[in-house]
């Protein structure tokens, strides 16, 4: 059963990354029936304070929609950010995708390093510290990866199960409403098919999928 048109995703990258690397996420997601909008944000030279922002008033902006998230690491955070910001904002649903809820390792092993903090910008302290618990009304739901190819794996700051870049345990919210795990690197979560679908399971049941 298809979803109404009425209900609207914005799909959130992550650190390093632009809105283009969603749009296989967004084909699948708009296939199943949702209105889906790629949000761009500048994840090093800006400040996260200031994509929330400009999230929050792309979201304000369509009231007579059902509104969800779908975050890809960083953005996961950046939606969250949102909703605690103005938690009357949707009665829609977050899925976060390999997002570092916790707090990231890689990131703070990444500041230790000569340059790191700069490189990584000016999203080190949501990076760096993630957030405490969920206590928001919308549902949540966290999908992590466990194939573990990436750089915490060159850097070994990671506890395993991990996606190469995220353990497992970094995404593993106090507060959150389901959690699930795929094959899949924290890249590959963006181009995984069984991500998508579970994706798609909370989007509409605010659930994931179990399987067998």
């Amino acid at each position: 059963m298809k979803s109404s048109v009425n209900e609207h995703v914005f799909l959130l990258h992550g650190l390093w990354m632009r809105a283009f690397t969603l749009t296989m996420l967004q084909r699948r997601l708009g296939r199943a029936g949702y209105a889906v909008e790629l949000f761009d944000y500048a994840s090093v030279l800006s400040a996260p304070d200031v994509g929330v922002e400009r999230l929050l008033q792309r979201a304000q902006a369509l009231k007579s929609k059902k509104i969800h998230f779908v975050g890809h690491s960083l953005g996961g955070l950046l939606a969250l950010q949102a909703l605690q910001r103005a938690p009357q904002l949707t009665r829609g649903h977050v899925v976060c995708l390999g997002s570092p809820l916790r707090g990231s390792a890689l990131a703070r092993g990444v500041a230790r390093l000569p340059g790191g903090a700069f490189v990584i910008g000016k999203s080190l302290g949501i990076l760096r510290n993630g957030i405490e618990r969920w206590e928001g009304t919308q549902p949540v739901g966290a999908i992590a990866g466990r194939l573990p190819m990436g750089l915490g794996f060159v850097l070994g700051s990671l506890s395993s199960p991990h996606d190469g870049t995220v353990s497992v345990a970094e995404t593993e919210l106090p507060g959150l409403t389901d959690h699930c795990i795929v094959p899949a690197t924290h890249t590959g979560l963006l181009f995984s098919e069984q991500a998508a679908a579970q994706a798609i399971a909370f989007l509409r049941g605010a659930r994931f999928a179990r399987t067998s």
